[in-house]
């Protein structure tokens, strides 16, 4: 539900009761990832989605019965049901759906419990409320950009009991990554202890997943799955060249979801007036910003200087960073000169390996736009394992998981 935590705040403060129905396992040919939510308020107002449109009609009419009722409940929907066809879920996957109620503000029902969680074996409002506050981030933040999504609030993730006892279902906790945690799973004294270890270990990790243990908190024997939803800020992308070409990517990074930064050393170029959309501006020699500002490996660090006195000294140092991807921009000719200009100040061919350049997909990209294009292609191909080659032409899945997540058959 973290994937929607703008919209669902907003309906917290408002005191609004709702149901979230969150994609808790997938298996096959599933049009969406574990983490994705539906949610439906009191009034019948849905966001999110859970299926890209396959089943959202029957997981509706759960979040209605959910509100209607109090209760938790756990469904499964596959193309080898006998209902497939009626729900829709025609293409081939396994979607299993944690629908929870969360009680509107001052309702009773179902009464809370000292820890923040509901009796009933739900979560209550308190355990999601700051689950979904701390990953909106601070109010009026609003998305980075159309393709935006939670996680401009601090490292947070919600583990909540996907499998399991009845009076257990659906509990849940809100783990921080200083290890400090609010709610209560209600069970052995060992199992909150154990729960927030392992979550933790995946929020520092950037990853939702599950994991299996025990009713007394072990890992032997496998009574319990929990489902962890890791909301973390977004990943960075730093674009190198106050060119227009820059400005596209700009535009095409906030759709995906990044933090972009552009940077060039050439004040006239590096304003606010030509990146409107940029998050960051940053005057300085490309270099020298990549030594003091912060990456991890999700981080993209973008290239498009095509100029020896910058690409050097920058790639000198970010091919040796453990970054997601490092491509730079270029002729074939300009790129060859790159290479050896790069060997002759030490680096080894391993690390050239890392690099990618000429940056982007072969689309035939000629306008800024569709370089932009070609260039963030290459970034979700190299992130996600994919191959680049047209769908039509591969028998490969069109869906991984790429390790972020677990699949269906690791939690069923």
């Amino acid at each position: 539900m973290l994937d929607i935590a703008d919209e669902l705040n907003r309906w917290v403060e408002q005191g609004r009761g709702f149901a979230v129905a969150t994609v808790v396992a997938v298996g096959g040919s599933a049009p969406r990832p574990p983490g994705a939510a539906l949610a439906v308020d009191s009034e019948g107002t849905a966001v999110g989605s859970v299926s890209g449109g396959c089943v959202e009609g029957a997981v509706y009419d759960l979040c209605v019965q959910a509100l209607q009722d109090g209760e938790t409940v756990r469904e499964r929907f596959g193309y080898s049901d006998e209902d497939a066809f009626a729900v829709g879920l025609t293409c081939g996957g396994v979607v299993e759906v944690l629908v929870t109620p969360v009680a509107a503000d001052g309702d009773a029902s179902p009464s809370p419990s000292s820890d923040g969680n509901a009796r009933a074996g739900g979560p209550g409002r308190e355990v999601i409320a700051a689950a979904l506050s701390a990953a909106a981030g601070p109010v009026g933040a609003g998305p980075v950009g159309a393709g935006a999504a939670a996680g401009r609030g601090e490292a947070t993730a919600l583990a909540r009991v996907a499998r399991g006892p009845a009076e257990l279902l659906g509990r849940a906790l809100l783990v921080r990554s200083d290890g400090s945690y609010e709610g209560d799973l209600g069970g052995h004294p060992e199992l909150d202890r154990t729960v927030v270890h392992e979550t933790r270990a995946l929020l520092n990790a950037g990853r939702t997943g599950t994991f299996d243990l025990s009713e007394d908190g072990s890992h032997c024997g496998a009574a319990l799955t929990v489902f962890v939803e890791s909301s973390v800020p977004p990943p960075r992308m730093i674009v190198f060249g106050a060119i227009d070409f820059a400005a596209a990517l700009v535009r095409v990074g906030n759709f995906l979801g990044y933090h972009v930064t552009v940077c060039d050393a050439r004040t006239v170029f590096a304003t606010r007036a030509r990146f409107p959309d940029a998050d960051d501006i940053v005057v300085d020699w490309p270099h020298r910003y990549l030594e003091r500002t912060e990456t991890d490996g999700r981080t993209v660090l973008c290239v498009l200087t095509h100029d020896a006195k910058f690409d050097v000294p920058l790639l000198e140092r970010a091919l040796r960073l453990p970054v997601a991807f490092v491509g730079a921009m270029g002729s074939r000719r300009t790129h060859e000169d790159r290479l050896a200009r790069l060997r002759e100040v030490g680096l080894t061919e391993r690390e050239l390996a890392l690099l990618h350049s000429p940056i982007g997909l072969d689309l035939g990209a000629r306008t800024p736009e569709e370089t932009a294009l070609s260039i963030a292609a290459e970034i979700v191909a190299v992130r996600q394992g994919g191959t680049g080659v047209s769908l039509s032409r591969t028998r490969e899945p069109i869906h991984r998981d790429g390790g972020a997540v677990e699949s269906y058959d690791a939690v069923a």
